[in-house]
């Protein structure tokens, strides 16, 4: 895995936590606002925007570099609608990421062969 495929896993991983956490912050400031006087959901909404447009961003960057096949690739993206989905991203990007990391230094110290 060269440099700019490794970032683009990283963006995408480091963006995804932070997203699901403003969906979830999101959902409770909707519940809050039809039960109490309290109304964040217009800030909450602009930070789940942007979170989210970068994480599309991200996404499409990390799918075009690593080539994924369209079943990860989509996957990916379903995580991102999920309310809890990003979590689940973040965690299996880390592993893909640490996986590539292993082959790459094996292929170096001539273990492998790929």
């Amino acid at each position: 895995m060269d440099l700019k495929t490794a970032s683009a896993i990283r963006r995408l991983r480091l963006v995804s936590a932070p997203e699901a956490i403003s969906f979830l912050v999101l959902l409770i400031c909707s519940v809050l606002k039809r039960t109490t006087d309290f109304n964040a959901v217009p800030v909450m909404g602009y930070v789940h925007a942007f979170l989210f447009i970068l994480y599309v961003i991200f996404w499409l960057d990390a799918w075009n570099r690593t080539k994924w096949s369209a079943k990860t690739g989509i996957w990916y993206f379903v995580l991102s609608v999920l309310p809890t989905g990003g979590f689940f991203a973040e965690r299996r990007l880390k592993r893909e990421a640490e996986d590539a990391v292993i082959a790459s230094r094996a292929r170096q110290e001539g273990i492998v062969n790929a």
